[in-house]
């Protein structure tokens, strides 16, 4: 199996717990957390707590999703892989993600992660 079909049949469940230890490591809380995330899918909160709490694959989460328009501006390297590199377009919504969380674990300004235009 390869990288990206890994990550398509990862579930965002088994990965929230992750990202949420990772960001209040250092400081941010998980309320920051689901901010970002719904800024990037569209989700709700009640639809962003339906896949918490239920197996959704990374596949479903993002089919689901209405990613937000400026999600192309998330940009630099994840993983060792420059995001806007990246071709498969699942794979690339994931290290869109994971960008977002690393930014927000490293204190940079929420208007900047959210990419506001001002």
């Amino acid at each position: 199996m390869n990288q990206d079909e890994r990550i398509a049949k990862m579930t965002f469940q088994s990965v929230y717990p992750l990202y949420v230890v990772k960001v209040e490591k250092k400081g941010r809380t998980q309320a920051e957390l689901d901010k970002v995330i719904q800024w990037l899918t569209g989700y709700t909160e009640e639809q962003l707590d339906h896949h918490k709490n239920n197996p959704t694959s990374f596949s479903q989460f993002f089919g689901d999703a209405q990613l937000h328009p400026n999600a192309s501006l998330i940009t630099g390297t994840i993983c060792g892989y420059r995001v806007e590199d990246i071709t498969n377009p699942l794979t690339r919504q994931v290290r869109y993600l994971d960008k977002l969380v690393d930014e927000l674990a490293k204190g940079r300004k929420m208007e900047k992660i959210l990419r506001t235009t001002s």
